[in-house]
């Protein structure tokens, strides 16, 4: 009975951390419709600031003051300001990106500011040693103040929802802003209101839980820890918080109860705890009722121009030849870490299709990458040290039992749209990471024993077909090219075929193509099963260019890490996901590490070249940040340059492809680096439309407005001979030569 009452207790506790969480999530998405995956990351920041502001010699309290009174709410009301107001009209992947881009930069920050190798402990409030006996269990006062502020928070919130001209209104600020505003309110000033409660109360619940939980601070393990609060969040599907306060007390009783009474042998128990909230918030979003179908298209802010197969073979084509010549400047690593990025390329392929064409989210990519490898390493590989290879045969049965898995994963969540089917990859890809993953210990089964990940790691070899081994560092980079490039081409026939018109359709109005006869069920389940089979492609050829793969190469982090530059660059575009994968697999990775090989051999500006290592990696979250004032990607606006280059200013166009080839020969013959060349071919590539439309504004000025002839220059007799043609008069000096610019718009307003 001890043992009970013991981890009821812990439970209780737990619970309550678990539902001041939840409550701020609740709170910022009732206000403005964006559920803030940064959640986390906000108590992790203002959990290392109350740390330090005790180092300083702080008091606890007036620590405590600062960060719950002051930083909080800053915090939530900076984000809204800066960034989540710009938000509306924006497609629901778009605002889910944002917030994790401020996920990442908020753990980049830290990480930059508080060494993550030096251990730091926050002590419960009055110390360990208060504490009192309640039914023959010792609590202590840190434990009471958790539990006493979960129930007065969830009861202020009630109120303030329910019963307070402040809740209506900020209620009101996301159901009908414009309704709102006829009502004299300010819905952004409700909105702001909402993200500094939001913030402080994730504050709050983060300086609570970490004593708790063993008092060590870590950035990621903090941020993942409150994440678990989603789903408390989702047991009151966001709206109510008497559910949210009651599904924070279940997570945290059952968590605490697989510790006290399931078997404490091997690994299972612990992962099983660790997975908990992921497995629930799974069940909680497959069993609630979920919203009905829009009726209605919802047009928002983003737009794609989907390729024609013919453009997008030439376009392949090129891609293989440039990555070849390429190839030819760098070195066996440079190459080996160039295929490392057009894996990642590949597996970005997987959200073009899937988010970019259907509008279904997925939140964990890089999971499916791994049921391939674990499937690939247990029946693909042959032979055995330097001499074993990845046969075609194991290949291809990973990528099938990728699909499978995604169907699987699909089938339950298959009713769920936007938010709720981006939540469930979430929690699919979390229990993947923490349970499959994290198996270390041997099975038997039909009588055959194996691990699935023995000894925390998978040696995944080369593949091998024929003639053709990819242990070649040129081989493997170009055959995951031309993969590439393949798939790309067929995704472009998808997109333009019936399939890919019915995918669009379901993107637009679920409801609308249901009417015309559609079987959405059909629809979503294949879509997901193409997608997760491109992903599971990329993950082997990504295990395999990288060696040997662990649990963090397919981690959380890194798959939203890879989606939102993926959304960055443009997700409906197959050069978007080329960008956004080469970015995730190679950009900000070669960037820190070289970076951080400057500052070991400059030993006097190693604090300048670290500070540069932790820049980049803040600045690419920044970037994220940004994309709800251009959700279509940046690889739009390069493309529609192009475009315009091409039929009004060809001569930058030349002139950009001139010096792209006068720098291709400098580097083949030595003068500069193959990464000199690589970085300033990208900037030709990414600043020449700017160059465009600067040549174009200069032509253009040229030209004077015809409300403005006589006043900008001369009226001459050949000026008044342009205006008359202008206007459609007879011109009265037959002599005279109209100028150039206004005879051409005479002849453009009489054919009009």
């Amino acid at each position: 009975m001890t043992t009970f009452l013991t981890y009821t207790i812990l439970g209780l506790v737990l619970g309550a951390v678990y539902s001041i969480a939840a409550s701020g999530l609740v709170l910022t998405y009732n206000t403005s419709g964006i559920f803030n995956f940064a959640h986390g990351a906000q108590a992790m920041f203002g959990t290392f600031l109350y740390w330090q502001f005790q180092q300083w010699g702080w008091p606890v309290w007036l620590a405590l003051v600062a960060v719950i009174g002051v930083v909080g709410p800053a915090m939530g009301a900076a984000l809204h300001a800066v960034i989540m107001k710009g938000l509306r009209g924006t497609a629901d992947v778009t605002k889910i990106i944002v917030t994790v881009s401020v996920l990442l930069g908020t753990v980049y920050l830290a990480q930059w500011v508080w060494d993550p190798d030096q251990a730091r402990t926050v002590d419960m409030f009055f110390g360990t040693g208060s504490k009192i006996a309640v039914g023959g269990v010792e609590v202590r006062y840190h434990e009471i103040v958790c539990l006493l502020a979960a129930v007065a928070i969830a009861a202020g919130l009630r109120v303030l929802f329910t019963r307070t001209r402040a809740g209506v209104v900020m209620r009101g600020s996301v159901d009908d802003p414009d309704l709102l505003r006829l009502t004299g309110h300010d819905p952004e000033r409700a909105a702001m209101l909402s993200w500094a409660l939001g913030s402080t109360l994730a504050v709050t619940a983060g300086v609570l839980i970490v004593p708790i939980s063993g008092g060590a601070l870590d950035a990621n393990h903090l941020t993942l820890l409150v994440i678990d609060a989603f789903a408390a969040a989702m047991f009151g599907r966001l709206r109510s918080i008497p559910r949210t306060f009651a599904g924070a007390m279940v997570l945290g009783l059952a968590a605490n109860y697989v510790l006290a009474y399931l078997p404490s042998a091997g690994t299972f128990t612990g992962n099983l705890r660790v997975s908990l909230p992921m497995i629930i918030l799974f069940v909680v979003l497959v069993v609630l009722p979920q919203d009905r179908l829009r009726g209605a298209a919802v047009r928002t802010r983003e737009r794609y121009r989907p390729p024609t197969v013919r453009s997008a073979a030439v376009w392949g084509a090129v891609l293989v030849l440039g990555v070849y010549l390429y190839s030819l400047l760098l070195s066996d690593a440079g190459v080996t870490t160039l295929a490392l990025g057009m894996t990642f390329a590949i597996i970005a392929l997987s959200l073009t299709v899937l988010t970019g064409y259907a509008g279904e989210l997925n939140l964990a990519p890089l999971a499916f990458g791994a049921v391939a490898t674990v499937v690939a390493f247990h029946f693909g590989v042959r032979g055995s040290g330097l001499a074993a290879r990845l046969n075609v045969q194991g290949l291809l049965l990973a990528v099938v039992a990728a699909a499978l898995v995604g169907g699987l994963v699909a089938l339950p969540a298959l009713r769920l749209r936007g938010l709720y089917l981006a939540l469930a990859t979430l929690a699919f890809g979390e229990f993947l990471s923490n349970m499959v993953l994290r198996d270390t210990t041997e099975h038997k089964l039909l009588g055959m024993r194996f691990t699935l990940f023995p000894d925390g790691s998978l040696v995944v070899p080369p593949l091998k077909v024929g003639p053709l081994d990819l242990r070649n560092g040129t081989s493997s980079l170009m055959t995951a090219t031309a993969l590439f490039a393949l798939i790309g081409i067929g995704l472009a026939a998808l997109r333009g075929s019936g399939y890919g018109r019915r995918l669009a359709a379901m993107k637009d109005s679920p409801a609308a193509t249901a009417m015309l006869g559609q079987n959405l069920v059909r629809l979503k389940l294949s879509v997901f099963m193409i997608s997760a089979a491109i992903a599971g492609l990329g993950g082997v050829l990504m295990s395999s260019a990288t060696g040997t793969v662990a649990q963090e190469n397919f981690s959380f982090v890194g798959s939203l890490g890879l989606l939102m530059l993926v959304v960055v660059a443009g997700i409906g575009y197959i050069s978007g996901a080329l960008v956004g994968g080469l970015m995730a697999g190679v950009g900000s990775a070669v960037l820190v590490s070289t970076f951080g090989n400057l500052a070991l051999e400059h030993e006097g500006m190693s604090n300048v070249y670290s500070l540069l290592g932790h820049l980049v990696l803040v600045l690419t979250a920044l970037v994220g940040m940004g994309v709800g004032r251009n959700p279509s990607g940046f690889v739009h606006d390069i493309a529609d340059g192009y475009r315009t280059m091409r039929t009004e200013a060809r001569p930058v166009l030349y002139g950009g492809g001139a010096v792209g080839a006068v720098l291709y020969v400098l580097a083949v013959t030595g003068v500069i680096g193959a990464w000199t060349f690589g970085i300033a071919a990208l900037c030709i590539a990414m600043f020449l439309p700017v160059a465009g439309q600067m040549f174009l504004a200069k032509d253009r000025a040229k030209e004077t407005p015809l409300e403005l002839v006589g006043v900008d220059e001369p009226y001459t007799d050949e000026v008044r001979a342009g205006l008359d043609r202008a206007l459609g008069l007879p011109v009265a000096h037959r002599t005279a030569r109209p100028a150039p610019v206004l005879a051409a718009k005479g002849e453009a307003n009489a054919t009009a």
